[in-house]
């Protein structure tokens, strides 16, 4: 499986994204999903995580009820729905899964490349 991240970009305090994640291969669709992000400065942190049939999710308390995080495994694709954005949610923002990251993914770590977000105050 590859990730290709997408949808990043400039908005304002306030504002709203949704990104994507496209994945390619034809089990995507049996693993679970996760968003990370990493602020300039700081470590990566865990954003929100979805299960592989988009049953369950799970959000880090700093964006829970501002993000969503879906799912269409028909497209292969994940996504992360960002609303009431702050400046400190600045970050990249990846995709990934694997390993220890997400429980019901693959053996190993996949991460995608990867999207910027700028929030301005």
């Amino acid at each position: 499986v590859q990730l290709q991240a997408s949808g990043g970009g400039l908005v304002q305090d306030g504002g709203s994204l949704r990104l994507s994640c496209a994945a390619s291969g034809r089990i995507f669709s049996t693993y679970a999903m996760a968003w990370f992000r990493q602020a300039p400065g700081k470590e990566r942190e865990f954003v929100a995580v979805i299960s592989w049939n988009g049953d369950h999710t799970y959000y880090a308390d700093s964006v829970k009820g501002r993000f969503t995080i879906s799912r269409d495994n028909a497209k292969n694709t994940v996504n992360l729905q960002l609303n009431s954005l702050k400046p400190e949610d600045t970050a990249i923002y990846y995709c990934a899964t694997g390993g220890s990251l997400v429980v019901g993914g693959p053996k190993d770590e996949i991460w995608g490349q990867g999207t910027l977000v700028t929030v301005s105050s």
